[in-house]
């Protein structure tokens, strides 16, 4: 028996295009669906003594964000200079006359 090799594209059926929001909605909708399950299989892992160290802490931290949302984050004042532009716009804002800098806007 011979079987020819065909060069041709291959089409795919499509089936009829949905919005993206849509798809999102029936995503989460099917994980949160088994969101009982997977608090059990952390659990299940965070209790476990065969479980490394690793994975106890990984689901302990898992949970914990689930159940209390994620620590804080500190802004840093980096490179970027975050923190002294939120200054700088705020001396402008509530202390136009200010001339700490040269920075402050002054009225005409």
């Amino acid at each position: 028996m011979k079987i020819a090799l065909v060069s041709e594209p291959v089409r795919v059926l499509s089936r009829k295009k949905t919005s993206s929001a849509r798809t999102l909605t029936e995503i989460r909708s099917l994980a949160r669906s088994h969101t009982r399950t997977a608090i059990r299989v952390l659990v299940g892992i965070m209790r476990s003594e065969d479980a490394t160290p690793a994975a106890r802490v990984s689901a302990a931290n898992a949970i914990l964000d689930r159940g209390w949302g994620k620590a804080a984050q500190p802004v840093e004042n980096g490179e970027d200079g975050v923190l002294e532009l939120i200054h700088r716009i705020e001396r402008i804002i509530v202390h136009p006359n200010s001339s700490n800098g040269g920075d402050a806007v002054h009225d005409a």
